[in-house]
């Protein structure tokens, strides 16, 4: 790892350069498509802009970036993120005020994660070019806002706002990657405006994943005091997770995270919810209740005559509603299983509910990055499968290693809730699996 830290931080200047290459490109990705016609319905991503840059988002981006952090941790977000790298670009520039309670809070990221994740929703993220460009774009203006208005050659909005900063974050955990103190300090992970880190680790204290993006600052081959490129076995941290700051809030997130992405698929594929829209609406007119049944703004929900599907008031209602009553069902199911776990293990509440990461972000990318999986035709559903039930046998496999204190069989006992939550969140994406 010497000389490969040694080549990093040789041309770590350089990555300005890359920075500006991925804000160029993720801005034609995103604005392009809008001043476009729309693309025939056999385009292909090779034969018109719009069809390549949906396939870009959802196909690539989306669930690539998930899976790279098991192999390279949150590279991503420091090496390549259009918007943190605009974010700090925009810090430079503004007042540098201290970073407000409110942002600092750690339910700022999972409340940003299920606005953008509903919104994209009741939009059409997925479908139309204007959709994205106000889900992807809103979200670049608000890096920009944040960056500019807080902190002092940091990035506020990478450590407490990005929609998808915490879940990678969690699922960095994973990774096979590591950032480590040469010296390290006791004390356990803390926070801190002081030092080179940008989302304010204190270094010499860093002892979890989650908050690193690998921007290679912290790294210098001939320092004592610097940080070091380690490799280790994927999903270690998880397993040793009682000496890795575990953290109630993250655990609470994957939780509401997997359902509320479970319950943005389940509408799309269910037929009882088009039963249920089809009885609300009934009632709405019986009750004369017309707004619901009246188109609503479109920068809050799809109105798109021209492509034959303009959203109500009440598919607004519907489509958040049920995503939210998904997600509640589902955490408070996981929820249950690991309170079980952690009864029967002994262990904390904040260390076993750990064990779902590897099937819920297996379960993200399956499901709501199914576009990854289309060119490989009759062989795309034996492809999801097999990497669901790699993440099925990794997630049981954490949970025996997380109650790893505990006797044999008094772990066999507990890894039964392992096994119905792991099995819960399998079932809810079976649409996915399943359905080609």
């Amino acid at each position: 790892m010497k000389g490969l830290e040694a080549f990093l931080v040789a041309h770590r200047h350089r990555l300005v350069w890359l920075h500006a290459a991925m804000a160029v490109v993720f801005v034609a990705i995103i604005l392009v498509p809008v001043f476009l016609p729309d693309p025939p319905g056999d385009s292909t991503p090779l034969t018109h802009w719009t069809s390549f840059a949906n396939f870009a988002l959802w196909g690539l981006w989306f669930p690539l970036v998930f899976l790279s952090v098991i192999f390279t941790g949150r590279s991503w977000c420091g090496l390549l993120c259009p918007m943190g790298a605009a974010a700090e670009w925009a810090n430079a520039k503004g007042p540098k005020w201290a970073i407000p309670a409110w942002l600092r809070w750690e339910g700022t990221p999972v409340a940003s994660f299920l606005v953008v994740t509903i919104l994209g929703q009741t939009v059409g993220v997925r479908d139309h070019a204007e959709a994205a460009l106000e889900v992807f774009g809103g979200t670049l203006l608000a890096a920009i806002l944040l960056g500019f208005l807080y902190g002092r050659k940091k990035r506020a909005w990478c450590r407490h706002a990005c929609p998808i900063g915490l879940l990678l974050g969690v699922f960095s955990r994973l990774g096979a990657v590591q950032f480590a103190p040469k010296n390290p300090v006791p004390g356990g992970d803390a926070w801190t405006e002081k030092g080179v880190c940008p989302t304010m680790i204190d270094l010499p204290r860093k002892q979890e994943s989650r908050h690193c993006i690998q921007c290679l600052r912290c790294v210098n081959p001939q320092a004592r005091g610097a940080l070091e490129i380690r490799l280790r076995r994927p999903g270690t941290e998880i397993e040793r997770i009682a000496h890795h700051h575990p953290n109630i809030a993250e655990v609470w997130f994957l939780f509401l995270g997997t359902g509320v992405a479970l319950g943005g698929f389940l509408w799309l594929v269910l037929p009882i919810y088009q039963e249920w829209r089809q009885a609300l609406a009934e009632w709405a007119i019986e009750a004369e209740l017309y707004w619901l049944v009246s188109p609503g703004p479109a920068w809050l929900m799809s109105v798109h005559p021209e492509r034959r599907e303009v959203f109500l008031w009440l598919d607004f209602l519907m489509i958040s509603g049920f995503m939210l009553g998904v997600m509640a069902a589902m955490t408070a199911v996981l929820a249950t299983l690991t309170a079980a776990i952690a009864r029967l293990s002994g262990r904390p509440f904040a260390q076993v509910g750990y064990l779902f990461a590897p099937v819920a972000m297996v379960s993200l990318v399956v499901g709501l990055g199914g576009t990854l999986f289309q060119p490989l035709g009759p062989w795309a559903g034996t492809a999801k499968g097999m990497l669901f039930l790699a993440g099925i046998v990794w997630s049981l496999w954490l949970g025996w290693r997380v109650m790893a204190p505990c006797p044999p069989l008094r772990r066999l006992v507990a890894l039964i809730p392992a096994a119905a939550g792991v099995v819960a969140v399998a079932w809810g994406w079976a649409p996915a699996l399943f359905g080609g």
